[in-house]
């Protein structure tokens, strides 16, 4: 049996909360709520399916039809040739995957350095990495375009990944993970061993922020991979991403909102490919760092 000491030296009883340890199952109203809200979260992706499996006039009627059609593998493969979204696709994953990947990187380098370094002017710093989230973004986009036209870079997808290699929400979600879920003694017991900063941020920082990076990392992946407005104004025709080449089938007099509907549907399966794949990892990996011992 566990014991605790007590003020006078004594040994008395640990003390456990009641339920400490067991594990919690709800109640029939909450799998009822649960099952309501999944149905509510998967219908628009129900109805971009059925929208996607008629023709344009079934879909336009009212009321509107709510079982799937026989067209679906027609109007996908006129989307995926009228919007280019082979090429499309190809850009998309290279654009996400790298702004992804350095977001994660750069930003848990300087959430660790915010959040366990000692250096002047750290507390400034972060206040200006916070205070960029309050400009729109918006208002850069000339000297934006006009700085990747001075480098060489217009039309290309260098001029999109490049001014997103960072984010300044990473850097502060990565400096608020690591604030609570990595203990000063541990960086300190690897400074008293004569790990330098580099050593202690790869053999120490990374395997503890490991769950906050996946999340951040499909945080970013997402968000890339949907952004609309600055690859929309940077790309040439040669080199669009998804979001950007799915505007090319509502060109023409008369759109075809089953094809439309049938691009949607193929830009988002990558995303839903990539959650059913890495999601158990994530949500593990978010659990394992929830718990503490």
């Amino acid at each position: 049996m566990d014991h605790e000491t007590t003020p006078a030296g004594g040994r008395r009883g640990r003390r456990f909360r009641p339920g400490a340890g067991r594990q919690h199952h709800g109640g029939p109203l909450a799998y009822v709520l649960l099952g309501l809200a999944a149905l509510l979260s998967l219908f628009p992706l129900y109805w971009t399916m059925v929208a996607a499996s008629t023709d344009n006039t079934r879909v336009t009627q009212s009321p509107p039809p709510f079982l799937p059609g026989p067209n679906l593998f027609t109007n996908l493969k006129t989307a995926w040739q009228d919007a280019g979204l082979g090429a499309a696709m190809a850009n998309s994953l290279v654009v996400a995957g790298v702004i992804a990947l350095t977001t994660v990187l750069f930003a848990t380098l300087a959430g660790f350095a915010f959040a366990k370094l000692r250096f002047r002017g750290r507390n400034i710093l972060l206040l200006l990495v916070i205070g960029t989230m309050m400009v729109p973004p918006q208002l850069g986009v000339v000297p934006l375009f006009m700085l990747m036209s001075d480098l060489g870079l217009g039309g290309s997808l260098p001029s999109v990944i490049f001014p997103t290699l960072v984010s300044a929400v990473g850097v502060f979600f990565m400096r608020q993970y690591l604030a609570d879920a990595l203990p000063d003694e541990l960086v300190e017991a690897a400074r008293v061993d004569g790990a330098h900063s580099l050593r202690i941020f790869w053999s120490v920082v990374l395997p503890v922020a490991r769950p906050a990076m996946a999340v951040l990392f499909m945080i970013t992946f997402v968000h890339a991979w949907n952004d609309f407005f600055w690859p929309y104004i940077a790309l040439d025709d040669a080199n669009l991403t998804v979001p950007v080449a799915l505007t090319r089938l509502s060109a023409g007099y008369v759109r075809d909102q089953s094809v439309i509907m049938a691009g949607a549907l193929l830009g988002t399966l990558p995303l839903l490919v990539m959650f059913v794949v890495f999601g158990r990892q994530i949500v593990g990996g978010i659990m394992q760092g929830a718990v503490k011992g």
